[in-house]
C-alpha cells in the first residue's frame, strides 16, 4: 500500500481497512520480534506509511498493542468456550489455551507495566469493558463447568489464570543471553518455569484453595 493511496482514503470503510492492515502488521511483526521490540515506526515502514499517516488511525503504539490484546482476549474466551463445550476440563481449557497463545502471553505481559499507559481515555475505557465482558462470559462458562465453583470463584480463576500467564511468559522464554546461560549452567535452568505446567499446577490449586475460604 503506498502512502498516496492511504491518503486518498475517505470512505468509512476504507479507513476501516487501513485499520485492519496497520494490526495485522504490528500483530505479525510482534509474533515474529515480540512485542517489545515492535515500535511505531516499525509498523509503519511494514505498512509503507510514515509514522504521522498511522498516528491519523491509532494515537500511540501502545494503542494498537492494546486493541490486539482486547482481540485476544475476546478470541481466548472463544476457545475456552469451545473446549467446554466439547467436555474439556477446566484446568486443562485454561492452561492450554493460554500455553498455546504466546503473543497473548506476551500482550499479558506488558499490559499494566506498558500498554496501559500513553493512551487515550476512549481506549483504555473500550479495553477496559472488552475485558471485563470476556471474564464475566468465561467465568459463566468455567461456573456451568465446575459447578464447585461460585460465579465470583471462577471469576478470581479466570482473572488469574491471565494474570499468571502474563507473569511466566517473560520467565519461560528468556532473552537469547539467558538462554545461552541455561545452556552453559542447566542447574540454573531451574530459575525457567515450565509454561504450561505451572499453569496446571497453580490453578488446579486455586480451584481447589478457593471453595476453603468461603
Amino acid at each position: 500500500m503506498s502512502s498516496e493511496n492511504f491518503l486518498r482514503a475517505r470512505r468509512p470503510e476504507q479507513k476501516q481497512q487501513r485499520r485492519e492492515t496497520i494490526l495485522a502488521a504490528a500483530r505479525r511483526l510482534a509474533l515474529e520480534h515480540g512485542v517489545r521490540r515492535v515500535t511505531l515506526g516499525s509498523v509503519a515502514d511494514a505498512v509503507g506509511l510514515a509514522k504521522s499517516n498511522v498516528i491519523r488511525y491509532f494515537g500511540t503504539r501502545e494503542e494498537i498493542f492494546l486493541l490486539l490484546t482486547a482481540e485476544d482476549w475476546q478470541e481466548w474466551q472463544g476457545e475456552v468456550a469451545e473446549r467446554l463445550d466439547a467436555g474439556g476440563d477446566v484446568i486443562g481449557a485454561l492452561a492450554e489455551t493460554l500455553a498455546g497463545r504466546p503473543l497473548f502471553c506476551d500482550l499479558l505481559s506488558q499490559t499494566a507495566t506498558i500498554l496501559e499507559h500513553n493512551i487515550s481515555i476512549e481506549a483504555a475505557r473500550t479495553y477496559k469493558h472488552t475485558v471485563l465482558a470476556a471474564i464475566s462470559a468465561l467465568s459463566a462458562q468455567v461456573a456451568r463447568a465446575h459447578p464447585g465453583l461460585t460465579q465470583r470463584e471462577c471469576s478470581d480463576l479466570v482473572s488469574t489464570a491471565a494474570a499468571l500467564a502474563g507473569m511466566l511468559y517473560p520467565m519461560a522464554t528468556p532473552p537469547p543471553v539467558l538462554a545461552e546461560l541455561y545452556a552453559q549452567e542447566p542447574q540454573l535452568a531451574a530459575a525457567r518455569p515450565a509454561l504450561l505446567q505451572t499453569l496446571r499446577r497453580t490453578l488446579s490449586a486455586l480451584a481447589a484453595g478457593l471453595p476453603t475460604l468461603r
